[in-house]
Protein backbone atom coordinates (compact mmCIF):
# COMPACT_ATOMS: atom_id res chain seq x y z
CA UNK A 1 0.00 0.00 0.00
CA UNK A 2 1.59 3.63 -0.85
CA UNK A 3 1.72 6.42 1.64
CA UNK A 4 -1.38 8.20 1.88
CA UNK A 5 -2.94 6.51 -0.74
CA UNK A 6 -6.74 6.89 -0.50
CA UNK A 7 -8.92 4.15 -0.17
CA UNK A 8 -12.34 5.22 -1.34
CA UNK A 9 -16.13 4.44 0.03
CA UNK A 10 -16.75 1.50 -2.78
CA UNK A 11 -13.18 0.17 -2.62
CA UNK A 12 -12.77 -3.61 -1.70
CA UNK A 13 -10.03 -3.92 1.43
CA UNK A 14 -7.96 -7.23 1.58
CA UNK A 15 -8.31 -9.66 4.50
CA UNK A 16 -4.89 -8.45 6.01
CA UNK A 17 -5.94 -4.70 6.25
CA UNK A 18 -9.29 -5.13 6.81
CA UNK A 19 -9.09 -6.48 10.58
CA UNK A 20 -6.43 -3.74 11.72
CA UNK A 21 -8.72 -1.01 10.05
CA UNK A 22 -11.99 -2.08 11.82
CA UNK A 23 -10.27 -2.96 14.70
CA UNK A 24 -8.97 0.98 14.80
CA UNK A 25 -12.69 1.88 14.00
CA UNK A 26 -14.28 0.38 17.00
CA UNK A 27 -11.47 1.35 19.20
CA UNK A 28 -12.37 4.90 18.20
CA UNK A 29 -15.75 5.48 19.02
CA UNK A 30 -15.73 2.65 22.46
CA UNK A 31 -15.23 4.56 25.15
CA UNK A 32 -17.79 7.59 23.97
CA UNK A 33 -20.49 4.29 23.06
CA UNK A 34 -20.41 2.58 26.05
CA UNK A 35 -20.12 5.35 28.38
CA UNK A 36 -24.16 6.44 27.65
CA UNK A 37 -25.33 2.90 28.55
CA UNK A 38 -22.78 3.02 32.30
CA UNK A 39 -25.15 6.40 32.63
CA UNK A 40 -28.50 4.72 32.10
CA UNK A 41 -27.74 1.94 34.58
CA UNK A 42 -27.86 -1.07 31.39
CA UNK A 43 -25.88 -3.45 30.07
CA UNK A 44 -22.98 -2.09 27.86
CA UNK A 45 -23.22 -5.17 25.78
CA UNK A 46 -26.40 -4.45 24.41
CA UNK A 47 -25.59 -0.86 23.15
CA UNK A 48 -22.40 -2.96 21.22
CA UNK A 49 -25.01 -5.49 19.83
CA UNK A 50 -27.58 -2.45 18.36
CA UNK A 51 -24.03 -0.03 17.39
CA UNK A 52 -23.32 -3.09 15.07
CA UNK A 53 -26.45 -3.39 14.27
CA UNK A 54 -27.92 -0.06 13.66
CA UNK A 55 -24.76 0.62 11.55
CA UNK A 56 -25.24 -1.93 8.94
CA UNK A 57 -28.81 -0.73 8.51
CA UNK A 58 -27.01 2.76 7.80
CA UNK A 59 -24.78 0.45 4.93
CA UNK A 60 -27.84 -1.40 3.67
CA UNK A 61 -30.16 2.02 3.23
CA UNK A 62 -27.66 3.97 2.01
CA UNK A 63 -27.07 1.42 -0.28
CA UNK A 64 -23.14 1.68 0.67
CA UNK A 65 -22.27 5.21 -0.29
CA UNK A 66 -22.05 7.03 3.11
CA UNK A 67 -19.69 5.64 5.19
CA UNK A 68 -20.60 6.07 9.22
CA UNK A 69 -20.41 4.34 12.37
CA UNK A 70 -23.11 4.41 14.43
CA UNK A 71 -22.80 4.76 18.12
CA UNK A 72 -24.42 5.54 21.20
CA UNK A 73 -26.30 9.15 21.25
CA UNK A 74 -25.32 11.65 24.04
CA UNK A 75 -28.40 14.09 22.99
CA UNK A 76 -30.42 12.17 25.21
CA UNK A 77 -28.78 12.02 27.91
CA UNK A 78 -30.38 14.63 30.26
CA UNK A 79 -34.41 14.07 29.34
CA UNK A 80 -33.85 10.23 29.00
CA UNK A 81 -32.07 10.77 32.85
CA UNK A 82 -35.12 12.38 33.74
CA UNK A 83 -37.54 9.56 32.59
CA UNK A 84 -35.39 7.07 34.11
CA UNK A 85 -35.79 8.41 37.16
CA UNK A 86 -39.92 8.93 37.54
CA UNK A 87 -41.07 5.99 35.43
CA UNK A 88 -38.02 3.61 34.80
CA UNK A 89 -35.72 2.77 32.03
CA UNK A 90 -38.54 0.92 29.87
CA UNK A 91 -39.90 4.34 29.49
CA UNK A 92 -37.15 5.65 28.00
CA UNK A 93 -37.17 3.55 25.85
CA UNK A 94 -40.55 4.13 24.91
CA UNK A 95 -39.70 7.93 24.33
CA UNK A 96 -36.57 6.63 22.56
CA UNK A 97 -38.70 4.67 19.65
CA UNK A 98 -40.79 7.91 19.08
CA UNK A 99 -38.13 10.42 18.42
CA UNK A 100 -37.12 7.57 15.70
CA UNK A 101 -40.27 7.32 14.46
CA UNK A 102 -40.64 10.63 14.11
CA UNK A 103 -37.05 11.29 12.41
CA UNK A 104 -38.59 8.85 9.88
CA UNK A 105 -40.99 10.93 9.15
CA UNK A 106 -39.03 14.05 8.95
CA UNK A 107 -36.85 11.69 6.57
CA UNK A 108 -39.80 11.13 4.59
CA UNK A 109 -40.51 14.96 4.51
CA UNK A 110 -37.69 15.79 2.99
CA UNK A 111 -37.58 13.22 0.40
CA UNK A 112 -40.90 14.91 -0.92
CA UNK A 113 -39.33 18.59 -0.68
CA UNK A 114 -35.51 18.13 -1.35
CA UNK A 115 -32.69 19.53 0.34
CA UNK A 116 -32.29 22.97 -1.52
CA UNK A 117 -33.78 24.56 2.05
CA UNK A 118 -30.70 23.58 3.36
CA UNK A 119 -28.82 26.56 1.52
CA UNK A 120 -31.31 28.90 3.03
CA UNK A 121 -30.72 28.27 6.28
CA UNK A 122 -27.92 27.34 6.69
CA UNK A 123 -25.54 28.61 3.99
CA UNK A 124 -21.79 28.23 4.10
CA UNK A 125 -20.61 30.94 6.43
CA UNK A 126 -23.47 29.86 8.63
CA UNK A 127 -22.60 25.54 8.19
CA UNK A 128 -18.73 26.30 8.55
CA UNK A 129 -18.77 27.27 12.15
CA UNK A 130 -21.59 24.96 12.58
CA UNK A 131 -19.79 21.78 11.76
CA UNK A 132 -16.67 23.14 13.57
CA UNK A 133 -18.70 23.19 17.12
CA UNK A 134 -19.31 19.92 16.84
CA UNK A 135 -15.81 19.06 17.24
CA UNK A 136 -14.67 22.31 19.27
CA UNK A 137 -17.46 21.73 21.92
CA UNK A 138 -16.19 18.45 22.50
CA UNK A 139 -12.66 19.41 23.29
CA UNK A 140 -13.52 19.84 27.24
CA UNK A 141 -14.79 16.54 27.19
CA UNK A 142 -11.63 15.05 25.70
CA UNK A 143 -9.52 17.08 28.04
CA UNK A 144 -11.57 15.86 31.01
CA UNK A 145 -11.60 12.03 29.74
CA UNK A 146 -7.94 12.22 29.11
CA UNK A 147 -7.64 13.43 33.23
CA UNK A 148 -5.29 16.53 32.32
CA UNK A 149 -7.74 18.40 33.42
CA UNK A 150 -9.80 18.73 36.86
CA UNK A 151 -9.16 16.62 40.40
CA UNK A 152 -7.84 13.30 38.57
CA UNK A 153 -4.94 15.14 37.44
CA UNK A 154 -1.90 13.12 38.34
CA UNK A 155 2.14 12.77 36.46
CA UNK A 156 0.88 9.28 35.26
CA UNK A 157 -2.27 10.46 33.59
CA UNK A 158 -0.72 13.37 31.77
CA UNK A 159 2.50 11.24 30.79
CA UNK A 160 -0.38 8.17 29.29
CA UNK A 161 -2.36 11.29 27.74
CA UNK A 162 0.78 12.83 26.54
CA UNK A 163 2.41 9.98 24.63
CA UNK A 164 -1.05 8.64 22.95
CA UNK A 165 -1.39 12.23 21.45
CA UNK A 166 2.08 11.89 20.38
CA UNK A 167 1.71 8.57 18.74
CA UNK A 168 -1.31 9.68 17.17
CA UNK A 169 -0.02 13.10 15.70
CA UNK A 170 3.64 11.95 14.95
CA UNK A 171 2.16 8.52 13.28
CA UNK A 172 -0.09 10.04 10.93
CA UNK A 173 2.96 12.41 9.95
CA UNK A 174 5.57 10.24 9.44
CA UNK A 175 4.58 6.71 9.21
CA UNK A 176 4.68 5.03 5.62
CA UNK A 177 3.16 2.37 4.04
CA UNK A 178 0.23 0.07 6.03
CA UNK A 179 1.23 1.84 9.25
CA UNK A 180 -0.01 5.17 8.00
CA UNK A 181 -3.40 3.83 7.76
CA UNK A 182 -3.26 2.94 11.48
CA UNK A 183 -1.85 5.67 13.57
CA UNK A 184 -5.29 6.00 15.67
CA UNK A 185 -4.91 1.78 16.66
CA UNK A 186 -1.15 2.26 16.85
CA UNK A 187 -1.43 5.24 19.63
CA UNK A 188 -4.20 3.04 21.43
CA UNK A 189 -1.78 0.40 21.65
CA UNK A 190 0.89 2.77 23.32
CA UNK A 191 -1.20 4.34 25.02
CA UNK A 192 -2.42 1.48 26.40
CA UNK A 193 0.96 0.18 27.22
CA UNK A 194 2.06 3.58 28.77
CA UNK A 195 -1.05 2.75 30.75
CA UNK A 196 0.39 -0.23 32.60
CA UNK A 197 4.00 0.91 32.81
CA UNK A 198 2.85 4.43 34.72
CA UNK A 199 0.10 2.42 37.15
CA UNK A 200 -2.80 4.14 35.29
CA UNK A 201 -3.97 0.55 34.48
CA UNK A 202 -3.71 -1.87 37.39
CA UNK A 203 -3.01 -5.74 35.91
CA UNK A 204 -5.60 -6.77 38.14
CA UNK A 205 -8.09 -5.24 36.12
CA UNK A 206 -6.89 -6.85 33.11
CA UNK A 207 -6.78 -10.28 34.93
CA UNK A 208 -10.56 -9.73 36.14
CA UNK A 209 -11.43 -8.69 32.82
CA UNK A 210 -10.15 -12.01 31.73
CA UNK A 211 -11.66 -13.86 33.68
CA UNK A 212 -15.43 -13.17 32.30
CA UNK A 213 -17.25 -15.92 31.12
CA UNK A 214 -16.35 -16.26 27.46
CA UNK A 215 -20.23 -16.36 25.89
CA UNK A 216 -23.01 -14.13 27.47
CA UNK A 217 -26.28 -12.62 26.02
CA UNK A 218 -26.97 -9.12 26.17
CA UNK A 219 -29.62 -8.21 28.47
CA UNK A 220 -32.75 -6.85 25.81
CA UNK A 221 -35.69 -4.97 27.42
CA UNK A 222 -39.05 -3.98 26.05
CA UNK A 223 -39.93 -0.41 26.06
CA UNK A 224 -43.02 0.61 27.83
CA UNK A 225 -44.91 4.12 26.86
CA UNK A 226 -46.07 6.98 28.70
CA UNK A 227 -47.14 9.78 26.62
CA UNK A 228 -45.80 12.59 29.48
CA UNK A 229 -42.40 10.51 29.48
CA UNK A 230 -42.65 10.85 25.36
CA UNK A 231 -42.97 14.59 25.17
CA UNK A 232 -39.99 14.72 27.39
CA UNK A 233 -37.86 13.03 25.09
CA UNK A 234 -39.18 14.18 21.68
CA UNK A 235 -37.96 17.18 21.34
CA UNK A 236 -34.63 15.61 20.96
CA UNK A 237 -35.71 15.41 17.24
CA UNK A 238 -33.96 19.32 16.77
CA UNK A 239 -30.83 18.22 18.16
CA UNK A 240 -30.13 15.18 16.21
CA UNK A 241 -31.75 16.69 13.11
CA UNK A 242 -28.95 19.04 13.08
CA UNK A 243 -26.26 16.74 14.52
CA UNK A 244 -27.42 14.49 11.41
CA UNK A 245 -27.14 16.98 8.80
CA UNK A 246 -23.57 18.29 10.59
CA UNK A 247 -21.85 14.91 10.56
CA UNK A 248 -23.12 14.45 6.86
CA UNK A 249 -22.02 17.68 5.55
CA UNK A 250 -18.13 16.81 7.26
CA UNK A 251 -18.30 13.58 6.06
CA UNK A 252 -18.94 14.57 2.46
CA UNK A 253 -16.63 17.42 3.07
CA UNK A 254 -13.76 14.47 3.76
CA UNK A 255 -14.66 12.46 1.24
CA UNK A 256 -15.18 14.61 -1.36
CA UNK A 257 -19.01 13.91 -2.15
CA UNK A 258 -22.23 15.45 -2.01
CA UNK A 259 -24.06 12.99 0.34
CA UNK A 260 -26.84 14.82 1.03
CA UNK A 261 -27.42 14.48 -2.46
CA UNK A 262 -25.89 10.89 -3.26
CA UNK A 263 -27.25 8.57 -1.46
CA UNK A 264 -29.09 11.39 -0.33
CA UNK A 265 -29.91 13.11 3.52
CA UNK A 266 -33.43 11.51 3.44
CA UNK A 267 -31.46 7.82 3.18
CA UNK A 268 -29.20 8.93 5.40
CA UNK A 269 -31.18 10.57 8.04
CA UNK A 270 -33.95 7.49 7.85
CA UNK A 271 -31.31 4.83 8.14
CA UNK A 272 -30.04 6.97 11.35
CA UNK A 273 -33.74 7.41 12.88
CA UNK A 274 -34.23 3.95 12.47
CA UNK A 275 -31.59 2.76 13.77
CA UNK A 276 -32.85 4.52 16.96
CA UNK A 277 -36.33 3.11 16.70
CA UNK A 278 -35.01 -0.24 16.48
CA UNK A 279 -32.49 0.48 19.50
CA UNK A 280 -35.80 1.19 21.53
CA UNK A 281 -37.45 -1.80 20.82
CA UNK A 282 -35.23 -3.97 21.86
CA UNK A 283 -33.38 -2.15 25.16
CA UNK A 284 -30.40 -0.78 24.06
CA UNK A 285 -29.62 2.98 23.67
CA UNK A 286 -30.38 5.94 20.47
CA UNK A 287 -27.54 5.32 18.31
CA UNK A 288 -26.13 8.67 16.39
CA UNK A 289 -23.15 8.87 13.31
CA UNK A 290 -20.04 9.26 15.32
CA UNK A 291 -17.68 12.09 15.06
CA UNK A 292 -14.63 9.96 16.34
CA UNK A 293 -14.97 8.01 13.74
CA UNK A 294 -14.96 10.75 10.90
CA UNK A 295 -12.00 11.77 12.42
CA UNK A 296 -9.93 8.50 12.02
CA UNK A 297 -11.40 8.70 7.99
CA UNK A 298 -9.82 12.55 7.71
CA UNK A 299 -6.60 11.33 8.94
CA UNK A 300 -6.28 7.88 7.62
CA UNK A 301 -7.35 8.42 4.18
CA UNK A 302 -9.59 5.51 4.23
CA UNK A 303 -13.00 5.63 3.39
CA UNK A 304 -14.11 2.11 2.87
CA UNK A 305 -17.85 0.82 3.84
CA UNK A 306 -16.36 -2.67 4.13
CA UNK A 307 -13.99 -1.03 6.88
CA UNK A 308 -16.84 0.75 8.99
CA UNK A 309 -18.69 -2.51 8.11
CA UNK A 310 -16.05 -5.23 9.56
CA UNK A 311 -16.15 -2.50 12.97
CA UNK A 312 -19.54 -3.13 13.49
CA UNK A 313 -19.32 -7.04 13.20
CA UNK A 314 -15.91 -7.00 15.78
CA UNK A 315 -18.95 -5.02 17.80
CA UNK A 316 -21.95 -7.51 17.66
CA UNK A 317 -19.08 -10.09 18.34
CA UNK A 318 -18.11 -8.47 21.50
CA UNK A 319 -21.46 -7.93 22.63
CA UNK A 320 -21.36 -11.70 23.29
CA UNK A 321 -17.52 -12.65 24.23
CA UNK A 322 -17.38 -11.75 27.84
CA UNK A 323 -13.75 -11.54 28.21
CA UNK A 324 -12.79 -9.22 24.90
CA UNK A 325 -15.92 -6.96 26.03
CA UNK A 326 -14.42 -6.97 29.14
CA UNK A 327 -10.81 -6.05 28.00
CA UNK A 328 -11.48 -3.57 25.89
CA UNK A 329 -13.75 -1.45 28.47
CA UNK A 330 -10.43 -1.44 30.29
CA UNK A 331 -9.00 1.24 27.65
CA UNK A 332 -8.33 3.88 30.65
CA UNK A 333 -9.56 7.23 30.01
CA UNK A 334 -6.11 9.31 29.72
CA UNK A 335 -5.88 7.37 26.38
CA UNK A 336 -9.56 7.74 24.88
CA UNK A 337 -8.68 11.49 25.82
CA UNK A 338 -5.47 11.26 24.05
CA UNK A 339 -7.06 10.20 20.76
CA UNK A 340 -10.39 12.05 21.26
CA UNK A 341 -8.13 15.56 21.69
CA UNK A 342 -7.07 14.65 17.83
CA UNK A 343 -9.80 13.60 16.53
CA UNK A 344 -12.61 16.40 17.76
CA UNK A 345 -9.72 18.74 16.30
CA UNK A 346 -9.93 17.17 12.81
CA UNK A 347 -13.60 17.80 13.27
CA UNK A 348 -13.42 21.35 13.97
CA UNK A 349 -11.04 22.09 11.18
CA UNK A 350 -13.38 20.09 8.43
CA UNK A 351 -16.07 23.22 9.64
CA UNK A 352 -13.01 25.92 8.60
CA UNK A 353 -12.18 23.87 5.66
CA UNK A 354 -16.12 24.26 4.23
CA UNK A 355 -15.53 28.11 4.56
CA UNK A 356 -12.40 27.69 2.73
CA UNK A 357 -13.69 25.62 0.09
CA UNK A 358 -16.62 27.73 -0.46
CA UNK A 359 -14.80 31.02 -0.30
CA UNK A 360 -16.72 32.70 2.03
CA UNK A 361 -16.80 36.53 1.65
CA UNK A 362 -16.31 38.09 4.84
CA UNK A 363 -16.38 41.56 3.39
CA UNK A 364 -19.87 40.61 3.53
CA UNK A 365 -21.65 42.17 6.77
CA UNK A 366 -24.33 39.22 7.14
CA UNK A 367 -21.06 36.49 7.21
CA UNK A 368 -19.33 38.17 9.39
CA UNK A 369 -22.43 38.57 11.60
CA UNK A 370 -23.51 34.70 11.13
CA UNK A 371 -20.25 33.31 11.62
CA UNK A 372 -19.46 34.86 14.50
CA UNK A 373 -22.74 34.97 16.62
CA UNK A 374 -22.75 31.13 15.92
CA UNK A 375 -19.43 30.43 17.05
CA UNK A 376 -20.06 32.40 20.51
CA UNK A 377 -22.71 31.26 20.90
CA UNK A 378 -22.04 27.40 20.44
CA UNK A 379 -19.05 28.49 22.77
CA UNK A 380 -20.19 30.61 25.45
CA UNK A 381 -22.07 28.23 27.22
CA UNK A 382 -25.59 29.61 26.78
CA UNK A 383 -28.35 27.10 27.59
CA UNK A 384 -31.70 27.76 26.21
CA UNK A 385 -34.55 25.62 28.32
CA UNK A 386 -37.99 24.22 26.97
CA UNK A 387 -39.21 22.37 29.54
CA UNK A 388 -37.27 19.73 30.76
CA UNK A 389 -35.30 19.94 27.04
CA UNK A 390 -32.37 22.09 27.57
CA UNK A 391 -30.53 23.33 23.92
CA UNK A 392 -27.19 24.36 24.03
CA UNK A 393 -23.76 24.03 22.74
CA UNK A 394 -23.76 23.36 18.64
CA UNK A 395 -27.31 22.82 18.67
CA UNK A 396 -28.50 25.97 20.13
CA UNK A 397 -25.50 27.53 17.42
CA UNK A 398 -27.53 25.82 14.19
CA UNK A 399 -30.88 27.28 15.47
CA UNK A 400 -29.73 30.53 16.06
CA UNK A 401 -27.82 30.31 12.70
CA UNK A 402 -30.86 29.15 10.86
CA UNK A 403 -32.86 31.79 12.01
CA UNK A 404 -30.71 34.34 11.10
CA UNK A 405 -29.86 32.91 7.77
CA UNK A 406 -33.67 33.00 7.34
CA UNK A 407 -34.08 36.69 8.52
CA UNK A 408 -31.30 37.51 5.78
CA UNK A 409 -33.07 35.74 2.73
CA UNK A 410 -36.70 37.51 3.92
CA UNK A 411 -34.30 40.89 3.74
CA UNK A 412 -32.97 40.24 0.47
CA UNK A 413 -36.72 39.19 -0.79
CA UNK A 414 -38.15 42.76 0.51
CA UNK A 415 -34.59 44.63 -0.91
CA UNK A 416 -33.72 45.64 2.51
CA UNK A 417 -30.59 44.19 2.36
CA UNK A 418 -27.25 46.39 2.10
CA UNK A 419 -25.47 43.57 0.35
CA UNK A 420 -27.58 41.02 -1.01
CA UNK A 421 -26.58 37.54 -1.24
CA UNK A 422 -26.33 36.21 -5.17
Amino acid sequence: MQTNKIIQVEDKVPPRLLVPLSIQHMFAMFGASVLVPFLFGIDPAIALFMNGIGTLLFILITKGKAPAYLGSSFAFIAPATIVIQNWGYRYALGGFVAVGLCGCILAAIIYKCGTKWIDVVLPPAAMGPVVALIGLELAGSAASTGQIVGDGVTTATVTTFCVTLAVAVLGSVLFRGFLSVIPILIAIICGYGCAVATGVLPLSVIADALRQPIFRLPSFQTPLFDPEAILIILPVILVIANEHIGHQLVTGKVIGRDLLQDPGLHRSLFADNFSTMISGCIGSVPTTTYGENIGVMAITKVYSVRVIGGAAVLSIVCSFVGPLAALIQTIPGPVIGGISFLLYGMIGTSGLRILVDNQVDYSKNRNMALTSVIFVTGLSGVTLSLGNVSLSGMTLAAIVGMLMSLLFFAFDRLGWSNDRAD
